[in-house]
């Protein structure tokens, strides 16, 4: 069982919570007071290590962040983690203005490290990180700053970072992996009700992406009924045993507290030892 794992300087409680869906990409935009529920039991299950952007709905979902820990002061209870692209880059101001004060760490969805490593020593990001960057590119920029956590996607069905040397330079470079969309983006939950690309709604991403691999969801579904658990909690156990930080994110507190057991699942074995 792994119930916390290291980032820079500190621990931080596994798994965590990706906030993009509350405002951006599955067709949502949750007011605040929709929102409150399962940030809330984020809170209440000590869920904090939150992951949004200035691109989720036009730094929408950064707003409901702040609204929300501005309304129940908790501030210090969250590690907050933000980002924006190169087309977009900005000093952090915005982001800082937006949130209501400076996220723990910054990303930037491609270049410009040299720019964001100011910000950090001008005292303004404590953490910076790259997004979606390529083996090579990780290596060029921590050779100009230090960087802390790389964010890309992982799961069990989606590795290909094993397969490019993003991963291994992560490892060789002491960074921190943070794996967004590991539950395959809803198809690696017991009552996914998607069965093909028409099944999306129209602007939900999901649509255009669509990569369903039912055959390999029932061999995982068999893991979890020998495991008697929730396939989620199987899917978000093995990111976590692979030293990854997982970000899966839901708009239901019940979601979010069975994503949140997956930390009392033990892999003895790999995956492929499982039967996969």
């Amino acid at each position: 069982m792994v119930k916390s794992l290291p980032f820079a300087d500190i621990y931080v409680p596994s798994p965590c919570f990706g906030t993009m869906g509350l405002s951006f990409n599955f067709g949502s935009n949750l007011s605040l007071e929709e929102a409150e529920p399962v940030l809330l039991k984020a809170i209440q299950l000590e869920c904090t290590f939150w992951d949004t952007a200035v691109s989720y709905r036009a730094a929408v979902n950064e707003k409901l962040l702040k609204d929300l820990i501005r309304k129940h002061i908790v501030r210090d209870m969250i590690f907050i983690a933000s980002k924006c692209g190169f087309d977009v880059f900005e000093d952090g101001s915005g982001t800082i203005e937006r949130l209501g004060f400076t996220p723990d760490l910054y990303y930037l969805h491609r270049e410009l490290i040299a720019a964001l490593d100011e910000i950090r020593k001008a005292g303004r990001k404590k953490y910076i990180g790259l997004s979606e960057c390529s083996a090579k590119t990780l290596r060029t920029a921590n050779s100009i700053a230090r960087i802390d956590a790389v964010q890309a996607e992982y799961s069990t069905f989606e590795t290909i970072n094993e397969q490019d040397g993003l991963i291994q330079a992560c490892k060789e470079l002491g960074i921190t992996y943070v794996a967004y969309g590991p539950l395959g983006y809803g198809w690696l939950v017991d009552d996914s009700p998607y069965k093909s690309p028409d099944d999306f709604a129209a602007d939900d991403f999901r649509r255009q992406r669509c990569i369903l691999d039912f055959t390999y969801c029932k061999k995982m579904k068999r893991i979890s009924s020998r495991r008697n658990c929730a396939l989620s909690q199987v899917a978000l156990a093995w990111v976590t045993a692979q030293g990854m930080i997982a970000i899966p994110g839901t708009t239901k507190a019940t979601r979010l507290e069975e994503n949140w057991a997956s930390r009392d699942i033990e892999l003895r074995n790999s995956w492929k030892s499982e039967g996969l």
